[in-house]
């Protein structure tokens, strides 16, 4: 007789983990959640061990290692895309960056029809619920916009070293101001970053969410078991998804299934729409390409595709400022055992202490960049150190125009879908990336940098001009692991799922809570936002009433700003006093 849950979540990674802990808290319910990577154990450090984040990274046993179609404006180059293959998912390989977003992405996310109760005053309950706020004493942090009592331990970054003061220092004599907290009243500024890591360790979904609660009667969670497809009943408007089929250990034998009376899809951007197009949900000329039969045929599923990418502004220092001797393997036994029975020393950060957020000109609303502060010049892999001592600055905008989109090739599950992003594909992204660039370099030639800075090595004084700044961006640029958006929230016809629930449009039995859901993406690291969503989703499917909107102030910076990238009509169409700040 075939198993049946109530609730079956596909991904045990950071939604599924929120959704796992939240809807099982009711013991009259099932919840069975199924995640194709391994367990996060508790002895593995390059899981936990904050400084280790570049090793699960390109190996296969934590990274689905995914890589985009060629970028046809970055010269045909694929990207690689990291996603979490583990219990936690991303949050289980990630930087640890805790960011928000903007009040104003929210806001953005509200002005579309149906999406009203997406506004910050409405995901900030969600935000405080999910969180507890430590600040650097270890006092807690809550406020009026900080929560105190959740699952999620956010640490502000230390930011001591002396290259973190040069840089606060220069960020000021470049013009920009710091701010007490971009998590807070005023994202726009620099400050210290809060971060992921509690007591010296990695902090992810699964060891705030899932490992607390995973001895509940009516929770199950299997590992090394990959979802193969949806089981569906109907078709066209009667369909309804009834169950799921998976295989373990990634063998290709004869899947397992079981029943459920929800499926809820917490698979990621990729994921999730992945599985929807392998069971027939999706635009119909994608589907009959791989060969799939349609049954429902829902033009948004996999388009919308947004992502955040960067590239790294590296100095070479003529000070020992930075952590670049410490990678040398002679100290690796030295920073193991201070971490692991300190939980302290270099092991113990993730080392993306300080950043912040600014506008690159006055057209824009809230800010559209974003600066990640490292001291060491180094690649986000771990590899490639560009210099004995050196420091670098993680570059990008924030909420581009581009748009790409994600299609099976197949039928086959185990085939990655092909993903295309289309990278400076826009005047606007062109545009900001050069403005971008040229911030960075005002920043990093202030004189607090100059007891530091023995000179620009990447990418170096030979690029100056604005396509030469294009073609370094287009040769030398990284995702910064955020794709988003491509089974967006809705009631539009490329919508795909409810905003009020989530459900799919035009398929019972099927929610997704993860990346993909976002309609926008927001300015900054995406896991905060992921982990509101997923907090506000399991109110929404368990029936609860939601939170009360909280409204409290937040800084804008004008009221004749517009809210969407520069052209686009709703622009002229926004009221004022609605959605403009």
């Amino acid at each position: 007789m075939s198993e049946r849950f109530d609730y079956v979540v596909v991904g045990g990674g950071s939604a599924g983990c929120a959704l796992a802990n939240r809807l099982s808290a009711d013991p009259a319910v099932s919840v069975l959640v199924l995640e194709a990577g391994r367990s996060d154990l508790r002895i593995d450090p390059f899981i936990h061990m904050p400084a280790a984040l570049p090793y699960p990274i390109g190996n296969r046993l934590y990274d689905w290692k995914y890589t985009s179609e060629p970028e046809p404006h970055m010269g045909g180059r694929t990207v690689y895309h990291a996603r979490g293959k583990v219990l936690g998912g991303s949050s289980s390989i990630n930087g640890m960056i805790f960011q928000r977003g903007n009040p104003l992405d929210y806001e953005r996310w509200a002005a579309d029809d149906g999406m009203s109760e997406w506004d910050y005053a409405h995901c900030l309950p969600y935000f405080k619920r999910m969180e507890t706020r430590l600040l650097e004493d270890g006092t807690s942090g809550a406020d009026a916009w900080r929560g105190g009592s959740g699952p999620l331990v956010t640490e502000k970054g230390p930011a001591t070293r002396a290259i973190f003061g040069a840089f606060f220092e220069a960020v000021q004599q470049a013009g920009y101001p710091l701010t007490d907290d971009v998590n807070g009243y005023r994202q726009e500024g620099f400050a210290p970053f809060d971060r992921n890591v509690h007591r010296g360790r990695r902090l992810s979904a699964a060891r705030a969410y899932l490992h607390p609660v995973r001895g509940r009667k009516n929770l199950t969670i299997r590992t090394l078991a990959h979802v193969t497809g949806l089981r569906t009943t109907g078709s066209g408007d009667t369909t309804r998804v009834v169950g799921v089929d998976y295989v373990r250990a990634g063998r290709r034998g004869a899947p397992r299934s079981v029943e459920a009376g929800e499926v809820l899809l917490c698979g990621g951007a990729i994921g999730s729409p992945q599985l929807l197009q392998l069971a027939g949900i999706g635009p119909r000329a994608v589907l009959e390409a791989a060969g799939v039969r349609t049954l429902v045929d829902l033009p948004g599923v996999g388009e919308n595709l947004q992502d955040h990418l960067e590239v790294y502004l590296q100095h070479e220092a003529k000070q020992p400022v930075s952590i670049a001797p410490w990678l040398k393997h002679h100290h690796k036994p030295r920073i193991g055992a201070e971490w692991l029975f300190l939980r302290g020393g270099v092991g113990a950060s993730n080392h993306f202490e300080a950043g912040g957020f600014v506008r690159s000109n006055d057209r824009v609303a809230y800010p559209n960049l974003m600066f990640h502060f490292l001291p060491i010049a180094i690649r986000y892999d771990g590899s490639q150190p560009a210099a004995e001592h050196g420091y670098q600055v993680h570059l990008g905008p924030m909420y581009s125009d581009v748009r790409g989109h994600l299609r099976i090739r197949s039928a086959d599950p185990f085939e990655h879908p092909a993903l295309q992003f289309n990278y400076l594909s826009t005047e606007t992204d062109r545009r900001e990336w050069i403005e971008m660039v040229r911030a960075a370099r005002r920043i990093l030639s202030q004189p607090a940098f100059a007891a530091f800075s023995a000179g620009e090595i990447s990418p170096g004084p030979s690029v100056e001009t604005d396509q030469e700044i294009l073609d370094w961006v287009a040769k030398d640029a990284e995702t910064a692991l955020h794709p988003s958006c491509t089974a967006r929230m809705g009631t539009d016809d490329m919508a795909v799922l409810d905003p009020s629930s989530m459900k799919v449009h035009g398929v019972d039995g099927v929610r997704v809570v993860d990346a993909s859901s976002m309609p926008y993406v927001t300015n900054g690291n995406i896991y905060a936002p992921v982990m509101m969503l997923a907090e506000k989703a399991a109110d929404l499917i368990a029936g609860h009433t939601p939170l009360p909107p909280l409204d409290v102030p937040f800084y804008r910076h004008g009221s004749d700003t517009p809210l969407w990238p520069e052209g686009d009509p709703r622009n002229d169409a926004a009221a004022p006093g609605t959605v403009r700040p």
